[in-house]
Parts: structure tokens; sequence; C-alpha cells
């Protein structure tokens, strides 16, 4: 099994893949794609086993993780890893993959593919609901009906994220770096309260992105030698009473970053295919849909967006790092 530590606010899964779950702008639902968002900050990630008596009834005492987020707050995924030895990720949210839709399980399958190849794959922002584009992460309380575990399976019980990591089968690539490789290089930086304890993730607004056909073949992963996570999503009252600290601010809205002229991004990644969604996921109501269905009025910080084109910073496909 793969080794799985918290390093700061960054999860390392064996000897080379990194994970940080960060902070973001909440695109618009207003049935447009958007470009990608910027990166706030690293989600701070606290392991349940130093906590003792303060977690919730019903968690694992050891080898579960959790991260504090607000409600209808956005977030992303994003990997760091090395292209000369990558790994498989499986992803899911409330034990559906974010990827197929299908149910939880810790095997990977090829067709439909259900996984991630890191790299090429560097981020994560949503669920796989659509040619070129994912439906937005957007943490919601369980038990009201909004998340993708809710929709597809009818209970909330779940909640938070799973995954898991493969190694590549032996001999499938070098044991060591070639010497003029970037062993570290990091993929990709966009720098810059809920009635239930728990959340998990609804679909949000569109974002433009591809899910990345493995280029390498599912055969190519050991499903022996692995490591999985379970990351909890606390609201910022549990969070509190959990750890003792406040949860750190929310970030500023979609509308007030973009007349401030902040930049938006798009990668130029044509070249490498898209996973087209294969099973429920491109049907499920958005967060603005389940209460647009509820008579709920939208509020303020989801109404359209113009975003000027002069915003939106192009990255080629070697140049992947965001400010």
């Amino acid at each position: 099994m793969l080794a799985v530590a918290v390093e700061r606010d960054s999860l390392r899964i064996g000897e080379r893949l990194v994970v940080r779950f960060e902070r973001t702008l909440r695109v618009p639902d207003d049935g447009r794609t958007y470009p990608l968002p910027p990166g706030l900050g690293a989600f701070p990630i606290h392991r349940v086993e130093d906590y003792g008596g303060r977690i919730p009834a019903g968690w694992r005492e050891r080898g579960e993780l959790f991260i504090p987020m607000y409600q209808r707050e956005a977030m992303w995924i994003r990997f760091s890893g090395t292209r000369w030895k990558p790994n498989s990720v499986k992803v899911g949210v409330g034990r559906i993959d974010a990827v197929s839709g299908a149910p939880w399980d810790e095997a990977l399958h090829a067709s439909p593919q259900d996984y991630l190849v890191c790299p090429d794959q560097p981020w994560l922002d949503g669920i796989n609901a659509g040619r070129g584009f994912i439906r937005q992460f957007v943490a919601m309380p369980l038990g009201e009906g909004y998340t993708v575990e809710g929709q597809l399976t009818g209970v909330e019980r779940v909640g938070g994220i799973q995954m898991v990591v493969f190694e590549p089968r032996p001999g499938r690539f070098p044991d060591r770096p070639p010497p003029d490789s970037d062993r570290s290089r990091q993929l990709r930086i966009r720098a810059m309260a809920a009635p239930a304890a728990e959340l998990g993730l609804a679909p949000g607004g569109k974002i433009e992105q591809r899910i990345y056909p493995d280029p390498h073949g599912v055969e190519t992963w050991d499903p022996g030698n692995r490591g999985d996570v379970f990351v909890h999503i606390v609201n910022t009252d549990e969070y509190r009473q959990i750890t003792g600290r406040e949860t750190p601010p929310t970030p500023v809205d979609a509308r007030t970053y973009t007349e401030a002229g902040y930049p938006w991004f798009r990668l130029y990644d044509e070249a490498r295919g898209d996973l087209a969604p294969a099973g429920p996921l491109a049907g499920l109501a958005s967060v603005h849909e389940v209460d647009a269905g509820r008579g709920e009025a939208r509020p303020d910080d989801e109404r359209p967006l113009a975003l000027p084109d002069e915003q939106v910073k192009r990255l080629g496909p070697r140049r992947r790092r965001r400010r």
C-alpha cells in the first residue's frame, strides 16, 4: 500500500503524487461555460486521528482526513506528479465516481474509463458532465438533495471525497528520473455555515475542462500497489468545534474578482482528447436548478457574469503555472 502523508496543506500519496484541495471562485450557473477560475489558496487538511474524541460519531479513528468548507463554496483538486513515472487516480464524491458516474469501487475500469492519469491531468474542477466541460464542485449540506450522491442514490450518508491512487506495474516506466527531468514540476498553480455538520459535493456551473483518455492503457496500472484516501468535508461550526480554529475567510465572489480586473485562465489542450460523460453525470441538476425547482430566487452572487476576453489568460501546453 502507498503511504499517505499530510504535508502542510498538501497530501502526498506514495513517493511522487501531491494533491491539494484548492479554494476558488464559484462560477455563475447561467448556461454559459466559463474559463478556469483562479486558485485562492489551499484548504487546510487535517488527520482525523489527531483529534481523538472531538471527531463526529461514525468516523473511523485512523486513515481519514477532513477539510473545512463554507456552504456553496467551490473547490478544485490539483495534482502534481512526475512525467517520467505517472500515477492513475480515481476520484469519488459521496461514493460516486466523478469521471464515469458509476457507483464507487476501488478498481480501475477502461470502458468507460473511470480514472485520471496524473500527469497529464493536472487538475479536476468538478464532475465530468459534458464534452469539453465539467460542472464545478460546490459544497452543500447532506440531506437536502443537492449533492451528486443524493441525486443518484436517493440518500445522502457518505459525502466527502474518496480517492485511490495506483502505481504503474513494474517495468512500465523508469524507476529513476532521467538526468534532465524536472522531478517536482507543479503542473498548475492558480495563485492568488451549513445546517448539516458534514458536507458533500454538488454540481455547480460549467467550466471549460477536458478529462483526458489514458494514453497508456488500463493494464499499465498495478491494482496491488495503491493508496486510499477518504476526505470528510465539514462546515465552519463543526471545524471550529473539532480544531478550535476559525475557517479561513470565504473567497470573494466571481463578479467582484472580475470587476477588479483579475485574470481567468484557458489551457491549450485540444490535442489531448476528452472523455465523454458516460452514465448519469450529464443529467444531474445543478445547485441553481435545484434552487429554481424549489422556487428560490437566484442570489446576487450567482447572476450571469460578463467576462471580457482580455481577462482570460491563455496557457500553452508547456506553461501551466497560474498566478
